[in-house]
């Protein structure tokens, strides 16, 4: 089975094509974008398609990351991963990124929980904690600082993703650290999504809402008749 994994979920603009019977990656494309995922996303799985010498009606699964991430990003993705899913007859599957995260820091670090965590800004983070068999124990939530600076000390928990350094620096050190990053390499979103199998069609998963709100001040009442 090929597999296409599609991540939007932060300033990556990426896609490979994986092999899930050898779990290798059969080719690659990757752009450090920081925005205009949208513009360059079909573009960047050309070439991941063209870098394995496979083509659209050779994937059996597409693979997307859903977040937490950008807001924007994380639609892109999505709707770009349902869409080709839907258009090929072949199943979407959804990956979060603090469940790549966790996965690629317990390759790390065998054997141990691993909390996995992102600074999501306004003295919020949000987090999802694995124990020592990658189970999922807690999460993907918003929590404070305080709150995961606690969850890691309690399970002696290996730190990944932005937030790491926030965590480390508020316990005083004592934690062992995989990837720093948002979003983790795109093979480790074949990887998991191929591992999981089909399921239910993936979206976007926002932890809190859009930063865009209606302004209430400037609602005009609707006036009777």
């Amino acid at each position: 089975m090929k597999l296409l994994a599609i991540d939007c979920a932060a300033n990556l603009c990426a896609a490979c094509v994986y092999d899930a019977a050898a779990k290798q990656e059969l080719g690659r494309s990757v752009l450090d974008l920081g925005k205009g995922h949208a513009e360059q996303l079909m573009a960047v799985i050309a070439e991941a398609l063209k870098a394995s010498a496979t083509d659209y009606a050779g994937l059996s699964a597409i693979a997307v990351s859903v977040g937490p991430g950008s807001f924007t990003g994380l639609r892109v993705g999505v709707s770009t991963a349902r869409g080709l899913a839907l258009a090929l007859q072949i199943p979407a599957i959804g990956v979060t990124t603090l469940e790549a995260l966790a996965a690629e820091a317990a390759a790390a670090f065998p054997g141990r929980a691993v909390l996995a965590a992102l600074d999501a800004g306004r003295e919020e983070i949000h987090a999802a904690l694995y124990d020592e068999m990658s189970a999922l124990t807690y999460g993907p939530a918003v929590a404070t600082l305080a709150d995961v600076v606690a969850m890691a000390t309690e399970h002696s928990s290996v730190l990944a993703g932005t937030a790491a350094a926030l965590i480390v620096a508020s316990a005083g050190g004592g934690f062992d650290i995989g990837h720093r990053t948002a979003t983790a390499d795109i093979v480790t979103y074949a990887g998991l999504a191929a591992a999981k199998g089909p399921g239910e069609r993936p979206k976007p998963l926002y932890l809190r809402g859009a930063d865009a709100k209606p302004q209430a001040g400037f609602i005009l009442a609707r006036l009777r008749p």
